[in-house]
């Protein structure tokens, strides 16, 4: 199984980035080799729709699981259709999220927020 994670910085050690679409970089875990995979994520400098795109970067990549703080609406359904399952990651560093969700800590991410291009209309 392939893991996605949006971090800050490429080791097991950083911060799992609380901005999924914006993200600087995106770790693909595998669960059975226990490789890390890190990827730039291009969409993180997009003008709009970066959720969709590091989404369909996800799905692309392999992923059937995503572990993130929040997700918007767009990327949440670019995911769904993919058939990645989503898990709210907790606070700490991208090994102790791999290692909750490795032990079933984890909860299913249900609460999408509206995505910030609809702000200020």
């Amino acid at each position: 199984m392939i893991i996605a994670i949006p971090i800050n910085e490429k080791n097991l050690e950083a911060t799992v980035c609380q901005s999924f679409g914006r993200a600087p970089y995106f770790l693909f875990y595998n669960t059975e080799t226990k490789e890390c995979r890190y990827l730039n994520n291009s969409a993180a400098t997009s003008q709009g729709g970066a959720g969709i795109k590091a989404a369909q970067m996800i799905a692309d990549n392999g992923a059937t699981v995503l572990l993130t703080p929040r997700c918007g609406e767009n990327a949440g359904e670019v995911l769904s259709r993919s058939k990645i399952t989503i898990y709210k990651s907790i606070p700490g560093t991208v090994q102790q999220n791999i290692d909750a969700f490795s032990t079933n800590e984890l909860i299913t991410l249900d609460d999408f927020h509206p995505g910030f291009h609809r702000r200020g209309r």
